[in-house]
């Protein structure tokens, strides 16, 4: 697993290399992703590890998607990632864990995270774009997964289908510590498709 140092100056670099190639100035990049432009200064320079939700935001006001910022590009081929060489995307007050262990290529985005979670963790996340799915498989423990007003109490075995375009949490449940799968399908952003667009048209010209 990269170490967060290494990490924080990888996403610093991917952020900085993806404003620049839009001709994005800091306050455009702030105010489309609703970043403050002391934190993406900060990104840039690797001085901080971004939370998840400071990283969706960037991700998607890039139109990149949240496997690109973190991880380098990759061929469309068969793609192993080792045991403990997953990013370290997310760490809980008690302790626990959410690695980000596989992705693959857009338009669709697929992204593959192994959660570790200890009595008391919670993560709260904000919708996804419009269209994203999250399906999620209890390993070990008892989860609860918060979906809009709705709650699930997983136990080992169990499995969940909800939409990520709406707010949701993960929770550990009980006094035991808990994991599970969780897989993201994400559709490509307006941003991309304006990338795209821009792409196409430039190649006409």
């Amino acid at each position: 697993m990269p170490a967060p140092d290494d990490l924080a100056l990888a996403i610093g670099a991917r952020v900085r290399e993806e404003r620049r190639r839009r001709d994005w100035t800091l306050d455009r990049l702030a105010e489309a992703s609703a970043v403050s432009r002391r934190m993406l200064v900060t990104v840039e320079q690797g001085a901080a590890n971004p939370s998840i939700a400071t990283l969706l935001r960037l991700s998607d006001a890039l139109g990149i998607g949240l496997p690109e910022l973190v991880a380098p590009p990759r061929s469309a081929g068969a793609q192993v990632t080792r045991a403990g060489d997953g990013a370290l995307l997310w760490q809980g007050e008690h302790g626990g864990r959410g690695v980000l262990v596989a992705t693959s290529p857009g338009p669709v985005i697929h992204e593959l995270w192994h959660w570790t979670m200890q009595p008391g963790d919670r993560l709260a996340s904000e919708p996804h774009r419009a269209g994203c799915r999250e399906l999620l498989h209890v390993l070990d423990g008892a989860v609860v997964i918060t979906v809009g007003d709705e709650h699930h109490e997983l136990a080992a075995g169990d499995a969940l289908a909800f939409s990520g375009d709406e707010p949701h949490a993960y929770a550990c449940a009980g006094a035991t510590p808990a994991s599970f799968a969780l897989t993201v399908l994400e559709p490509a952003g307006p941003a991309a498709a304006d990338a795209a667009a821009s792409t196409t048209h430039a190649a006409r010209s």
